[in-house]
């Protein structure tokens, strides 16, 4: 991936995969999946979580911020498909490189740290539902997602800087992110400096608490005494898990092979490119997940998809079935802190509350 030196060229392993019939193949046909489902997955979801649901509570908003960011990578892949269609030869010229480069990236880490908050939003719901009733507020979503993406243009600014295009003589094309000059960092320094910095920011913290909300988010209800939702429950813990199966297997994959690539070839002057193109798409596949997170973290989108394809209301399996959301915990808000804070969903100020928070993840 990194040309070592400007007059020497992408190393072999960079070469034999830009010659990889296989690859060139196995790339456009992932990345047409994952727009072909994406993108009216996401529209589909938008709606819903918009028109009918609405910004309700933080885990909406994330929601929201999630399907937004799904669709913008939707929305430049057509780029990335022509172009490993073509030969993996970028006909587009710098800016578009740049640009689709970096809502690739900001999609893959946007949607770790959106998750992320999701995980601990739903943590704190359930495992310290009066403690945490002030900061589970909407403000305080709209906030998460601004700093994330703050940090998301501050972490990938050097890539929206730089010319990511490489001309390779040897094989007559013009690469988009697949040959890094150099000279696009002062020093091998700042390049492990930069590297790490992502990986450990941007996922490997993420991960961490992401798995251990989750756990502990599962634990809480497994254990929770209430007969009269295990159906419920269960289909809770279900949710989770599947939530952080997908978390792992689209973008651990993808983290780890890049780190030991960047590694070996900083350091040991051996490439894993090859490897981590191919795991690059499994972090894509999560575009097509997240519109089937929705349907089975939110009864009211179940009821909209049915609806919407003719199957008639949702079948009655439990005195809990009216709840809006296969996720929510039979929580209690804590006292409302403000009169100016309805607007978040708590009482008027001064006024003991007792209320179920319904969430839809």
């Amino acid at each position: 991936m990194l040309d070592m030196e400007s007059a020497s060229g992408p190393d072999n392993a960079t070469l034999l995969m830009l010659q990889n019939p296989a690859i060139a193949v196995a790339l456009p046909v992932v990345y047409s999946l994952v727009a072909l489902v994406s993108i009216p997955g996401n529209l589909f979801s938008l709606w819903v979580l918009c028109r009918h649901i609405g910004p309700k509570s933080p885990s909406v908003i994330f929601m929201i911020n999630l399907s937004l960011t799904d669709l913008m990578l939707a929305s430049v892949l057509p780029f990335q498909i022509y172009y490993h269609c073509n030969g993996h030869h970028w006909v587009f010229g710098v800016l578009p490189c740049n640009v689709v480069t970096v809502a690739f990236y900001a999609n893959m880490y946007s949607s770790i740290l959106t998750m992320t908050c999701i995980s601990v939003e739903r943590f704190l719901g359930v495992v310290y539902p009066l403690a945490s009733a002030r900061w589970r507020r909407r403000r305080y979503a709209v906030a998460a997602c601004l700093c994330t993406w703050l940090l998301l243009l501050a972490a990938l600014s050097p890539l929206a800087r730089t010319d990511l295009t490489y001309r390779v003589d040897a094989l007559g094309i013009v690469t988009c992110f697949d040959v890094l000059k150099w000279t696009m960092l002062p020093s091998v320094t700042m390049w492990a400096l930069f590297l790490f910095t992502i990986f450990i920011i941007l996922f490997l913290i993420p991960f961490v608490v992401t798995v251990a909300c989750y756990t502990a988010t599962i634990l809480k209800l497994l254990q929770a005494p209430d007969r009269h939702s295990q159906g419920q429950r269960r289909r809770s813990v279900h949710l989770a898990a599947v939530v952080l199966l997908a978390f792992v297997t689209c973008f651990a994959p993808n983290n780890f092979v890049l780190l030991v690539h960047m590694v070996s070839r900083l350091f040991f002057n051996k490439s894993y490119y090859h490897v981590y193109k191919l795991t690059l798409c499994l972090s894509c596949l999560n575009n097509c997940l997240d519109p089937f997170v929705y349907y089975f973290a939110s009864r009211e989108f179940q009821l909209r998809l049915r609806d919407y394809l003719g199957y008639g209301p949702l079948p009655s399996d439990s005195q809990d079935t009216r709840r809006e959301s296969l996720f929510s915990a039979r929580t209690l808000s804590g006292r409302s802190v403000a009169a100016g804070q309805a607007e978040d969903g708590l009482g008027a100020a001064g006024q003991p509350c007792l209320k179920r928070q319904e969430s839809v993840f």
